[in-house]
């Protein structure tokens, strides 16, 4: 094959098989007066993931996000997104990346529809003979056709999510970086966006994500990290986050204050009691043993299970908080 045409746009990092889409190398973000915002970050995402990034408030997953779209230099350290150095590659890597981060920017005057054509105006690459088509079908895909011809000031805040999104799928990408792209919607609504992202991600598309709602990262993400005081405490794939932390042990009984008693002697530590079941952590002995210890008191044992952990067990362990509201 020859060498491609000077026309004929390059694709950032398809030359390199399995390198990641989003790599980082020691990325540190240091705003003056020394504040700290991201400590030196080594991010990997894998090529098809769909990659969910978690933190508490004022973690550095906002400041990470825009080092990588190149909204803002790193003090130090690399981040290389599709095989390209950001921000130096920013003009070659962005046309194959969609982003909706820290909301849409919408004009309120215009109509849903007209919002989108004249943002597709504004990329140089798009063909204008398809620009309707384009944008009907990115209208269709997240549920907006019926409300195209409305003015965006009108929108509630979850359809203007969706038009953003709308906007970030007016042409095929490579990275797709959503900024809390659930906020604002209902039930159905968070269901279909969850939908429209496996969607995307079996297309090829790498997705990367941040929320703040861990059992949504847990519904849709293949793999996630976890961000405290800007640093990366772990990263992986959901289901080793969530089974490297320990689940609860549940024992379900009609003498649930008896049941506490004895767990407690046993060293079952963190015991709550609803109703009929007492809940605690499991205990660094044999279970069977503390299930003997039960019964032996006069405890009518109904249940005796360990539940397995969920993300959000594994995010509190790790961060020793629970989950505040984006960062």
């Amino acid at each position: 094959m020859g060498e491609p045409s000077a026309t004929e746009p390059e694709q950032p990092g398809e030359r390199e098989a399995g390198e990641p889409v989003i790599a980082t190398r020691a990325l540190t973000k240091r705003y003056r007066g020394g504040q700290l915002a991201v400590d030196g970050l080594d991010l990997t995402v894998p090529a098809g993931s769909v990659f969910g990034f978690l933190g508490p408030n004022g973690s550095g997953k906002t400041t990470t996000i825009r080092m990588l779209m190149g909204l803002i230099e790193p003090t130090s350290g690399t981040a290389r997104i599709l095989g390209r150095p950001m921000p130096g590659a920013t003009r070659a890597v962005l046309p194959h990346v969609g982003a909706l981060i820290e909301g849409p920017a919408l004009y309120g005057f215009l109509s849903g529809r007209d919002n989108l054509l004249r943002h597709d105006c504004a990329d140089p690459a798009a063909d204008p003979r398809t620009r309707r088509a384009r944008v009907a079908a990115a209208l269709d895909r997240v549920g907006l056709t019926a409300a195209a011809g409305k003015k965006a000031k009108a929108y509630s805040l979850g359809m203007k999510q969706r038009l953003g999104l709308a906007a970030a799928l007016l042409q095929p990408r490579r990275l797709l970086v959503l900024d809390e792209p659930t906020n604002g919607l209902d039930p159905q609504g968070m269901r279909e966006i969850r939908t429209l992202i496996r969607e995307l991600a079996s297309d090829g598309t790498t997705v990367f994500l941040s929320s703040h709602l861990l059992d949504e990262i847990e519904q849709v993400c293949t793999h996630a990290a976890v961000m405290a005081q800007g640093r990366l405490l772990t990263q992986g794939p959901v289901a080793d986050l969530a089974a490297g932390a320990r689940g609860r042990l549940v024992v379900t009984t009609p003498d649930p204050a008896e049941a506490a008693r004895v767990l407690k002697e046993q060293g079952v530590g963190d015991l709550a009691v609803t109703g009929d079941r007492v809940t605690g952590e499991v205990p660094d002995r044999d279970l069977a043993e503390v299930n003997a210890a039960l019964v032996a008191a006069g405890v009518r044992v109904r249940g005796f299970t360990v539940e397995r952990a969920s993300l959000e067990d594994a995010f509190v362990a790790l961060t020793g908080e629970g989950f505040d509201v984006a960062g």
